[in-house]
């Protein structure tokens, strides 16, 4: 099958050129793609593990690793033992995190409405429903 007919060939030119975009857009606040996502994550989830965190982010748990260094690094989030299990840190936002993080989701979702803006409502319906099914038959024939 030549490769512009491949679906998967067209849904990584969609992810890439999404994750360039917001590559673009979050340079400003001085983030990348996935430390974006673990703040964004973090913001709703505070105290979550790293291992969770990873999870949440669809990323192994030594990516997330070097991604919280980073950020804790930086200022933007602090690790601390948890009160009943010693061995796992909790990870928060600080201040300046929660600033950043809301510098950074602003441009985020000028991104992502844009995007939205190039479809109508029944085909914005219909993309998500789409991508929802590639979702599940994908995780179905993994399982399988």
């Amino acid at each position: 099958m030549p490769v512009p007919e491949r679906l998967g060939f067209h849904l990584k030119r969609a992810e890439q050129a999404l994750n360039a975009a917001k590559n673009a857009a979050l340079r400003p606040a001085g983030l990348t793609v996935p430390q974006y996502a673990a703040l964004l994550h973090l913001a709703q989830s505070p105290g979550i593990s790293a291992a969770a965190l990873a999870r949440a982010c669809g990323v192994t748990p030594p990516t997330m690793n070097t991604v919280l260094k980073n950020l804790q690094e930086q200022g933007l989030i602090e690790r601390t033992p948890h009160e009943w299990h010693k061995n796992i840190l909790e990870t928060r936002l600080t201040a300046k995190g929660a600033q950043v993080m809301a510098t950074a989701d602003a441009n985020a979702v000028r991104v992502e409405r844009g995007l939205a803006g190039a479809f109508s409502d029944e085909e914005r319906e219909t993309l998500i429903a789409l991508l929802a099914r590639c979702v599940e038959q994908l995780e179905g024939a993994r399982s399988a």
